[in-house]
């Protein structure tokens, strides 16, 4: 939508129903006082109006010229909180004075490029803003060093600001087996800051962070949030200042002295992916929707996938292997993938990390029986890599052990038994390159599951030398692309111990995340809402599981773990060889109802209910449309009450019609302690549903039920 550009000293940038207004004449560079709800066609007067309203006040006590929010919040501008941009020249040059050197509007009034430079400093930066269709906020920052000598870079970032009353903060922690549980706290004066220094996210990384009304939950509130589009070190902050500013921040976090500029070289900060929303389901929904509208977002339909590893571990044989495939093919199973433990050496977790060539020992005729056999049974077939790290029992680690990341003449502290390698080093890239290359061009490979699986220590380009994180991912980036570049078609998923890679920058070149190494759907269900925040269903991993669950050791039915994995990527991660005939036709039933309606999950709404009985979980897919959904009613734990409370289930078109049935099989894990009037179909309009509700089933802890809503036109 093209609107009046900047003939007042303001510009109004509208797409998707985001309006964002800049204030032209804010001080040396330009400052938003707007991010969020479309305010319409604007006049040059309206607009110099919101501009000069949000100017602030001189106060007592205070600068003579009041430090503003701008782009990049600079000490020169009187900013006093944490600036946008930190760096020195040997310790001299720390203050900057970047000011607007020409502003470039885009042709469809949705994005803006800021030029400004510090002449005196030796710096110019271009700031570029943009609003996708669906109103999600792009921004990014670009550096440059036009002194005559080195600029040490030590920090930079994205600032936007927040309404005044956004009060509360949203983010997640976590670890292994249990990422992204949220957390909240009240947004008060000063700065909440939350850091990644593993290398890659962490399994403790807040994917978003979010700020709002006091008590926003999923179905209302105004909440704002950013998210860091890099998959190493980052920095996310939420600040409020005694002055009035409220901000969010975000950026790459950068070690000492990683980011140094010769004269003329560039630094540019990740896209950071800003979105708001009244309520979190409208601020995923958008986020969502842009994903969904890139030209590589992942449209086929998405194949079962049944992966091997809780079913043979590290026990690779032939005559099993093809079993296991018999039974996948058997009930469904479109992706066959073959998890750690093929190539050279691996007989556990302790040797063999960089050797990737087929172990003669346990293939003695390659790959290429199995996988032939996989594909005569009509599915792809694909594999476990773990590329960026290596075991010192290896043989690649004894050839080149200055391959190896370290910043001392020690390797840093093991885990998992493996070091990391550097990417960077063009030998060692080249070399896992054509190693990777040579095994996707030998077999019928359509699918690689992509493993990181562990935290990045001193992670240097050898004794003495220089931090190499940030060097590290753009190299990931290169093989990423290169290799899809080579193999047109190859899908990747990036798995990292779990969770602990997801990102909007490695989704960037990859099909699909492994949400977190737990398969336990009492865990999952936090853990998949959360993810899901940034993560449409069609790339968020979601297996069914054996009933004993490996990472926890706890016991759920299949109703549950299919209930709770219906509603992301389905895969299957159990040893079916060990299935009678029932069992088998039970998780084929699972499978093929996932198939009849993964096309809606691939494209509709993601929706939760808010509800005060924290033990009750409902969520669901809502077709773009709004012709139907799928819901999933949840007993996680015993109600304070009796169950079969109503529930509400929102997201629907208000003013149609729905017919509700379950769609749980008979057979299912449930009690049946009092049958259900409407059990069979109940009709309800989009709005009762949101707001009146239904009674929920009679469900125990840890049971499901799996709602139909069609509309009746």
């Amino acid at each position: 939508m093209r609107t009046a550009p900047h003939a007042a000293g303001v510009l109004h940038l509208r797409a998707g129903g985001t309006s964002v207004v800049l204030d032209l004449d804010a001080g040396r560079l330009p400052a938003i006082v707007h991010w969020g709800a479309d305010l319409g066609d604007l006049s040059h007067a309206a607009l110099d109006g919101i501009a000069v309203g949000a100017r602030p006040q001189r106060i007592s006590g205070g600068l003579d010229r009041p430090g503003r929010l701008t782009l990049v919040p600079q000490e020169s501008d009187g900013w006093l909180a944490t600036p946008g941009l930190a760096g020195h020249r040997s310790g001299r040059g720390f203050t900057t004075a970047l000011a607007t050197a020409g502003v470039d509007v885009d042709a469809d009034g949705a994005g803006v490029t800021v030029r400004a430079a510090d002449v005196d400093g030796g710096l110019e930066a271009r700031i570029r803003l943009e609003l996708t269709p669906h109103g999600v906020l792009r921004s990014r920052i670009a550096l440059t060093n036009v002194g005559d000598d080195a600029y040490t870079l030590d920090d930079l970032h994205v600032t936007l600001p927040l309404p005044d009353d956004a009060d509360e903060i949203l983010d997640t922690t976590g670890h292994h087996l249990r990422e992204r549980a949220p957390q909240r706290r009240r947004l008060t004066i000063g700065a909440h800051v939350r850091e990644s220094r593993h290398g890659r996210p962490g399994a403790d990384a807040s994917l978003l962070l979010a700020a709002g009304a006091p008590a926003f939950g999923f179905e209302r509130g105004l909440v704002h949030a950013v998210h860091v589009a890099w998959s190493g070190n980052h920095r996310m902050l939420a600040e409020r200042t005694v002055t009035g500013e409220t901000l969010l921040g975000a950026g790459e976090l950068l070690l000492p002295g990683e980011i140094v500029l010769a004269p003329g070289a560039v630094y540019e900060t990740p896209w950071i992916v800003a979105s708001w929303g009244d309520g979190l389901t409208r601020l995923s929904g958008r986020i969502h929707d842009h994903l969904r509208a890139r030209p590589q977002h992942p449209r086929r339909a998405r194949p079962v996938t049944l992966n091997t590893w809780e079913a043979v571990y590290f026990d690779h044989d032939l005559d099993r292997l093809t079993a296991l495939a018999d039974r996948g093919a058997a009930v469904g199973v479109e992706r066959f993938v073959l998890d750690d433990g093929w190539f050279l050496g691996r007989r556990d977790d302790t040797a063999g990390l960089g050797d990737w060539t087929v172990d003669p020992a346990v293939w003695p005729q390659g790959l290429a029986p199995l996988v032939r056999h996989v594909r005569d049974l009509g599915m792809e077939f694909g594999l476990w890599v773990e590329p960026e790290m290596v075991n010192p029992d290896s043989d690649l680690a004894r050839a080149h052990p200055d391959w190896l990341l370290r910043g001392r003449d020690e390797l840093p502290v093991s885990a998992r038994q493996q070091q990391v390698l550097d990417l960077a080093n063009p030998d060692a890239w080249t070399h896992v390159r054509d190693r990777l290359d040579a095994l996707l061009r030998d077999h019928d490979i359509a699918y690689l599951k992509w493993d990181h699986n562990r935290d990045l220590l001193e992670a240097g380009d050898g004794p003495g030398g220089r931090a190499r994180v940030h060097d590290g991912v753009t190299a990931l980036y290169a093989l990423l692309d290169d290799l899809q570049a080579r193999h047109p078609g190859l899908e990747i998923e990036s798995c990292a111990s779990g969770g602990a890679r997801v990102d909007l920058g490695i989704l960037e070149r990859t099909q699909r995340v492994w949400t977190s190494d737990t398969l336990d759907p009492v865990e999952r269900l936090a853990i998949q809402r959360y993810t899901g925040l940034v993560v449409p269903p069609e790339m968020l991993g979601a297996h069914l599981t054996s009933p004993r669950v490996h990472s926890t050791g706890r016991t759920v039915s299949l109703e549950l773990s299919a209930g709770v994995a219906l509603l992301g990527h389905l895969g299957i991660e159990w040893d079916l060889t060990a299935l009678d005939d029932a069992g088998l036709a039970r998780i084929a039933h699972w499978v093929a109802l996932w198939k009849r309606h993964r096309g809606m999950l691939a494209t509709g709404r993601v929706v939760h209910a808010d509800l005060a009985d924290e033990s009750v979980d409902v969520r669901g897919v809502v077709a773009d449309d709004g012709a139907e959904a799928l819901v999933t009613i949840t007993q996680v734990t015993s109600s304070r009450s009796h169950p079969g409370a109503r529930v509400r289930i929102p997201g629907l078109d208000a003013a149609r019609a729905y017919r509700v049935t379950t769609l749980t099989p008979d057979d299912a894990d449930t009690p049946g302690q009092s049958p259900l009037d409407w059990a069979r179909g109940v009709t309800l309009s989009g709005a009762a549903l949101a707001h009146v509700g239904l009674r929920a089933p009679a469900l125990l802890p840890q049971q499901l039920a799996l709602l139909h809503l069609e509309a009746a036109d």
